[in-house]
């Protein structure tokens, strides 16, 4: 008897065959002959998961079609059509959009707390490319101990070149010796060995990293085909060092060493306030060749420890913002100089309302800048609402309200892009970020005039609301009354030296 599901009607329990391991690459970008989409369905087979009559958004082939019904097989899409298809699990999508599941490409450690506001706001795939903290260089710990707690989403991260800096006794303001930096050359490699997607560097948290340092990065990452990640250097606009400076002293060596980078946040760290002549920047680069991403979330304001360098005296010139424009987060307190200080020695995390709201606007029309949270939700709520509401906030104001984006271009920054900008150092990301014949099953199931975050400042635990199915490797792990926390098909995302799927 087939299990028939439609919106509204009770929470889902998923059920789903082993994965397939039959999909080939190539079908990835099979289209049918009338240009309605991909196909491979069969009349007479009866698949896992059939979502049937919605509206498919595929950003890679730019398919956007409705009436559409997808089959799913283990965890791989195995049909889409307009065919009437049979499952043992269908999903009525009826007037909602049936889109690659988000990519996460800036966040943290997929904790227990905040997976589901991931899930949530429609994240499938949660990578912590800022840095796992925690890891040291054996990042085999890192998956190891996310792999025993099975997530929901899938996971992976990046070595947290910062942390190996402390755990060498190196002060935020010391610079690396020539045997420091061989040390640090060496754990870079172990963690790489071990799976890491790439390499993290914060240099605005740590004044003292050097071009000798970053130049041995560049040479670690380019040996192991795998990308960098920069938060760079906040100098602002001011003379006599300015944004421009803080991107060149990456986006220089990356040109000599042939090396992929990716601007973190730029809104707030490399682009604040000059927006326009940083974007030229980073554009200019890779027309000559230079592959360089960005990311920014949809927020104009950021969010910071209160003890990082990133508060250091100076910080209200810098920022032009005074003490009652920095707002503890999770609450609504506005801080002074005393709260400020107490707050700073317990190192809670500062909200500053600092970002001009047309940076936000020119990065998200950037075809370079794709969607990244910069955060996940963490027990206790000093957070910024970025952790459960980013995706979806782009969907309501930006796409919907605003139309700075439309809505294919909105998914595909939020798909597509971080996909492709992981897929040479991890092979499993060639299958993420597409709604096509052979992609994993990683789907998002929503209204696109109801979609929206509802994560403030005040209360940065709010889920978000209209992702009213959330499929990862082809189970149902959110439905329109909840989640199902009986299912957690997550998968660690490796790179190329330690996936089963490398080519």
């Amino acid at each position: 008897m087939r299990l028939q599901i439609q919106f509204g009607i009770g929470l889902l329990i998923a059920a789903s065959a082993a994965a397939s391991t039959a999909a080939a690459q190539a079908s990835l970008r099979t289209r049918n002959s009338d240009g309605q989409g991909s196909t491979g369905a069969r009349a007479s087979e009866t698949y896992d998961v059939v979502i049937r009559d919605a509206r498919v958004m595929d950003p890679e082939t730019h398919l956007d079609a409705a009436g559409m019904n997808v089959g799913i097989r283990g965890k791989r899409i195995a049909a889409i059509t307009r065919q009437a298809l049979q499952g043992r699990l269908e999903i009525g999508a009826q007037g909602r959009v049936l889109a690659p599941g988000f990519v996460d490409v800036l966040s943290y450690n997929p904790n227990a707390y905040g997976v589901p506001y991931k899930l949530a706001d429609g994240v499938t795939t949660n990578l912590a490319m800022h840095g796992a903290p925690g890891t040291g260089a054996d990042m085999r710990v890192w998956y190891r101990r996310y792999e025993r707690r099975r997530p929901a989403l899938n996971f992976g991260g990046s070595f947290l070149y910062n942390l190996a800096r402390v755990k060498l006794g190196l002060g935020i303001d010391r610079r690396a010796t020539a045997a420091q930096i061989a040390a640090l050359e060496e754990r870079a490699e172990r963690a790489l060995a071990s799976g890491a997607l790439g390499i993290s560097m914060s240099l605005e948290y740590a004044p003292g990293i050097t071009s000798d340092e970053i130049e041995a990065m560049m040479r670690v990452a380019k040996r192991s085909r795998v990308p960098m990640f920069f938060h760079v250097r906040n100098y602002g606009v001011a003379a006599p060092k300015t944004n421009l400076d803080a991107l060149r002293e990456v986006v220089e060596p990356a040109r000599r060493n042939g090396v992929a980078i990716h601007i973190d946040h730029i809104a707030s760290t490399g682009g604040a306030g000059s927006m326009a002549a940083s974007l030229g920047l980073l554009e200019q680069a890779r027309a000559e060749g230079v592959d360089v991403t960005a990311c920014v979330y949809p927020y104009n304001y950021w969010a910071s420890p209160l003890n990082s360098a990133r508060w250091a005296p100076g910080w209200q010139k810098r920022f032009g913002i005074s003490f009652e424009d920095v707002q503890l987060a999770g609450s609504s307190e506005r801080l002074t100089p005393a709260s400020f200080a107490r707050y700073r020695r317990q190192g809670k995390l500062g909200v500053a309302y600092a970002i001009p709201e047309e940076d936000v606007v020119e990065a998200l029309r950037s075809p370079l800048v794709m969607i990244g949270s910069d955060a996940i939700l963490e027990p206790g709520n000093n957070n910024h609402p970025r952790a459960a509401g980013t995706f979806t906030r782009v969907l309501r104001v930006y796409v919907r309200e605003r139309h700075v984006l439309t809505l294919m271009q909105a998914l595909e920054k939020m798909t597509l892009m971080p996909a492709r900008c992981l897929e040479t150092a991890a092979p499993a990301m060639r299958h993420k970020g597409r709604v096509q014949v052979g992609a994993d099953a990683d789907l998002v199931v929503f209204d696109p005039a109801r979609v929206a975050d509802c994560a403030t400042v005040e209360r940065p635990n709010c889920y978000a609301v209209g992702m009213d199915y959330v499929l990862v490797a082809g189970k149902v792990v959110k439905g329109p009354h909840g989640f199902n926390r009986q299912v957690r098909p997550g998968e660690a995302i490796l790179n190329w030296r330690k996936s089963p799927s490398a080519d």
